[in-house]
C-alpha cells in the first residue's frame, strides 16, 4: 500500500543570507515549526512544552544544544550483566562449568552425554535471550528519556550503518559494547570509527573476520567495508576486494575477555595492490587508503543527508559538504551542524516529508503523549509488529528505510498501537494472542503485555478549560501531534468529530478517541 504524502500548508520560504559556509544558510527568522522539524529529525520529537523551550533557544543555540549535549555518557547505567566486570565473571563461570560438565560426561553413555550438552546449551541460550531483551529495553528507555536525543539518533544511525545482529553474534554483551562505542563516537571522526569497527568483537563475529587467515582470506569485511560502509558500489574493483581481504587476515577474538588482537603469524604480510597502490598493507592501512578517496566523503555526506533531510540530494550540495567534511578529518558533528543550519534543511522539500521509522514512530508517539514509562512489554512487541527490532537488523545492509516501512499491515498496526496507547489495553488484544510474532533468537512478547494500562494523563494533555471550546482543543492537539498547520479540510474533520463527541462534558474517554483519530491518519506517519 502506498502512503501518499499529504500537501501541508505552505510555510513562508526562507531567505538565504551571505555566509562563508559551504551551503546557503537559513536566515535569522526561526519559527516554532522549524524548531519542531529540527527536534524531530535530530531526535525523537517532544511534548509542546519541550518544543517551546527548544524554540526559545534560537536556531544556532538549538543546533549547538543537540550536537554538544551536556548529559553525561553514564547518565543511564548499563545493565549489570553488560559491565566489563560482570561480563568477565560470567565468561569465567561458563568456562568452569563447561570444563566440569565435560569431565562429568566422560563416563556417561553417549546418549546421556549428548542430552547433557543440549541442556547446557539451552541454558546458555535462555540467559542470552534474557540479556538481549534487557539490552533492547535499556536502549529503548534511554532513547525515550534522554536529554541528548541526537546522540541516541546517531547511535541508531551507526547501528544501521555498521549493522550487526544478535541472531548471529549471539552474545548480547558484545552488542552492548558496540552500542557504547557508537554513542561515544556519535559526533567524532567517521574515519576513526571505521578503524574501530575493524577491531570490534561483534563485527568480527558477524562478518566472519575471525576465520580469515593467511592463505585462506575471508572477503566479507573487505567487501562490506567498501560497498556498504565507506565507498558504495562502483568505486572499487573485485581485485581491490581480493587484495584487501589478504590485509584483513590475522584478527582474533579472545572469548575470555572479549578483546580483539592481531596474530602476525596468521596475517598475510606479502605485498597487496589496493586502489593502484602497492605495499604489505595491514587492515588499518587499507582503511586509510579508502579514506584517501574523495568518494568516501561523498558517500557518507549523501547517506547522512538522506537520513536527516530527504532522499536524492543535489550533486552540488553533496560536493559542497564533502569538501568541508574531508577537511575536518571526517568529523560528523561538524557536518551535521552545517546541515542543520542550512536553508535547505528547512525547505518545503524537507519538512514533514520523511516516513517515520518504527523506532522514530514509537518514541515520538510516547513523548507526545507524555508517557515516560510505557506499558509492560509494549516496546518490544511494537518493534516486532512494525519490523524494526533493536539489535536485530535484517542483514549487513541494515534496514530498508522510507516507503519500505509502510504497507497495509504495518499501517494498520500503527493505528492499532496508537489505539492501545490512547484508549487502554482493550485495544491490544491482537498482540497478546497465541499468534503473536515470535522472532528467532529472542523471547516472545509477554502474555500479559499492557495489563492494567489505563492510557495517558489526559488531564495534562487536554486541560478541562481547553475542552470547553472544541476548536481550542483540536488546535492544541494538532500542534502536539503534527507541529505544522494541516489543510483546513483535515482540521475541519477533527473539529466536527470533537463537536459530535462533546456532549455535556468532554470526558477523558472522548479525548482519547479524538487523539486516536488524529494518530490514525497518513499525516501522522510523516515527520
Amino acid at each position: 500500500m502506498d502512503l501518499k504524502i499529504p500537501q501541508y500548508a505552505k510555510l513562508p520560504p526562507l531567505a538565504g543570507v551571505s555566509s562563508i559556509a559551504m551551503l546557503p544558510q537559513a536566515d535569522s527568522s526561526w519559527t516554532i515549526f522549524e524548531a519542531a522539524h529540527l527536534l524531530n529529525r535530530a531526535g525523537f520529537g517532544g511534548s509542546p512544552d519541550e518544543l517551546k523551550s527548544f524554540h526559545a533557544l534560537g536556531r544556532e543555540k538549538a543546533v549547538d544544544s543537540v550536537i554538544s549535549p551536556t548529559e553525561p555518557m553514564d547518565a543511564f547505567p548499563l545493565p549489570a550483566w553488560s559491565t566489563d566486570e560482570q561480563a568477565l565473571a560470567e565468561m569465567r563461570d561458563r568456562t568452569q562449568q563447561f570444563r566440569a560438565s565435560q569431565k562429568a560426561m566422560r563416563d556417561l553413555p553417549p546418549e546421556q552425554a549428548e542430552s547433557r550438552r543440549r541442556e547446557a546449551f539451552k541454558e546458555i541460550q535462555k540467559i542470552n535471550r534474557e540479556h538481549a531483551l534487557d539490552g533492547q529495553g535499556w536502549w529503548f528507555r534511554r532513547m525515550l528519556k534522554t536529554s541528548a536525543p541526537l546522540r541516541e539518533k546517531m547511535t541508531l544511525f551507526w547501528h544501521d550503518h555498521f549493522a550487526t545482529s544478535i541472531q548471529k553474534v549471539k552474545q548480547p554483551v558484545l552488542l552492548m559494547r558496540q552500542n557504547e562505542l557508537f554513542r561515544h563516537q556519535a559526533f567524532g571522526s567517521f574515519k576513526d570509527l571505521t578503524q574501530a569497527m575493524l577491531l570490534d568483537p561483534a563485527m568480527l563475529l558477524y562478518l566472519d573476520t575471525e576465520s580469515s587467515k593467511k592463505g585462506q582470506p575471508n572477503e566479507n569485511f573487505a567487501r562490506e567495508v567498501m560497498e556498504l560502509f565507506t565507498l558504495g558500489e562502483g568505486n572499487y574493483t573485485e581485485q581491490d576486494i581480493r587484495e584487501a581481504a589478504r590485509a584483513f587476515t590475522g584478527y582474533r577474538l579472545n572469548r575470555m575477555n572479549g578483546k580483539v588482537t592481531h596474530n602476525d603469524r596468521q596475517w598475510d604480510e606479502t605485498n597487496k595492490i589496493v586502489f593502484g597502490k602497492t605495499g604489505p598493507f595491514t587492515g588499518s592501512d587499507v582503511i586509510n587508503l579508502i579514506f584517501e578517496k574523495k568518494e568516501c566523503a561523498r558517500f557518507m555526506v549523501r547517506k547522512l543527508w538522506e537520513f536527516f533531510v530527504y532522499e536524492k540530494p543535489s550533486e552540488s550540495a553533496v560536493d559542497a559538504l564533502s569538501v568541508g567534511f574531508q577537511k575536518s578529518d571526517f568529523k560528523i558533528g561538524t557536518l551535521l551542524r552545517e546541515i542543520f543550519l542550512s536553508k535547505e534543511f528547512y525547505s518545503e522539500s524537507a519538512m514533514r516529508s520523511q516516513i517515520k521509522s518504527p523506532i522514530q514512530y514509537l518514541i515520538e508517539l510516547l513523548k507526545q503523549l507524555e508517557i515516560t514509562s510505557p506499558p509492560f512489554g509494549f516496546p518490544i512487541t511494537a518493534q516486532q509488529q512494525l519490523g524494526q527490532i533493536l539489535f536485530m537488523p535484517p542483514n549487513v545492509a541494515g534496514w530498508d528505510w522510507g516507503q519500505a516501512w509502510i504497507n497495509t499491515n504495518t499501517l494498520l498496526t500503527r493505528y492499532n498501537l496508537a489505539g492501545f496507547l490512547t484508549k487502554g489495553a482493550g485495544e491490544m488484544q491482537q498482540f497478546t494472542s497465541d499468534e503473536r510474532v515470535k522472532m528467532k533468537g529472542m523471547a516472545p512478547a509477554p502474555q500479559n503485555m499492557g495489563y492494567g494500562w489505563k492510557g495517558p494523563d489526559y488531564e495534562k494533555i487536554a486541560p478541562r478549560a481547553q475542552r470547553d471550546n472544541p476548536a481550542d482543543l483540536v488546535d492544541a492537539l494538532i500542534f502536539r501531534f503534527f507541529q505544522n498547520p494541516l489543510p483546513e479540510k483535515v482540521r475541519s474533520s477533527f473539529l466536527e468529530y470533537a463537536i459530535s463527541k462533546k456532549g455535556v462534558i468532554f470526558t477523558n474517554k472522548e479525548v482519547g478517541e479524538l487523539c486516536h483519530l488524529m494518530l490514525s491518519t497518513p499525516y501522522y506517519q510523516l515527520t
